[in-house]
């Protein structure tokens, strides 16, 4: 059974129907992992662009809402035709990255040297549960992916509602704020972040072994790319909670 993963982007139903055929190369562990490191490299690169455009003093506020929001109608439309992944993949990548740069910036910009510390964390933490992984320290069972996903869901649920308040200019109670409550739930919201890593790991082997179609390994790749954007992300807002209090 292949597994289950609470990314949205990875989920049961995306290997249905793309079985490899007889004859046809298939989705390898090895082949995922390259297509992870070009898809990170392309992200990282568009990243560096809008962060220098930004400390040149230019407005960088096109490029990451074109990033923002290009990203995520092709985060949809890979999503619903994995297929098209190995030729929207790299662009998404690229748009992720100018919305990413951006971000990244602004925070460095009040607090120095946050976004060195976002970053080294969030590979220190992927790094750290890919080891888990691999070492069968943590296992993705059953009771395990049904947890995440519901936690998934949950936060997923409350920043929709927190979009929708603050139209009106409100938002979800403590969800930005630097007390005590607000860092936990930053916390938390991390935790299941990182979390998610695991479900796409075995999902990601699940592929492998049951023979998907080559293209998948950019699929693989885009899954895993979105759980680390939104991991950083995640601990680059933590960050700046904690900072903010001093």
């Amino acid at each position: 059974m292949i597994g289950r993963s609470g990314n949205p982007t990875l989920n049961d139903k995306t290997f249905d129907n793309v079985k490899g055929h007889y004859g046809q190369e298939t989705m390898t562990l090895e082949g995922t992992v390259n297509k992870s490191f070009i898809t990170l490299a392309i992200l990282l690169g568009a990243a560096f662009c809008t962060w220098a455009m930004y400390y040149e003093g230019r407005n960088v506020a096109p490029y990451a809402v074109l990033g923002a929001i290009g990203g995520f109608i092709l985060s949809l439309v890979i999503s619903f035709k994995p297929s098209s992944s190995r030729v929207l993949v790299p662009v998404y990548a690229a748009l992720e990255g100018l919305f990413l740069g951006a971000l990244s910036a602004i925070y460095d910009e009040q607090f120095h040297g946050i976004t060195l510390q976002a970053a080294l964390l969030t590979m220190s933490v992927f790094l750290a549960l890919l080891l888990a992984y691999k070492t069968r320290v943590v296992r993705a069972t059953e009771n395990f992916k049904l947890g995440v996903i519901a936690a998934t869901a949950g936060i997923a649920i409350v920043y929709l509602i927190n979009i929708v308040l603050h139209f009106f200019g409100m938002n979800v109670p403590y969800l930005h704020d630097n007390g005590a409550i607000g860092i936990g739930i930053s916390l938390v919201i991390v935790v299941i972040a990182a979390l998610n890593l695991v479900l796409d790991f075995d999902f990601i082997e699940s592929g492998a072994r049951n023979g998907a179609p080559k293209y998948m390994e950019w699929y693989g790749a885009f899954g895993l790319t979105v759980t680390l954007v939104w991991l950083y992300v995640e601990i680059i807002r933590l960050l700046a909670k904690l900072r903010s209090r001093d």
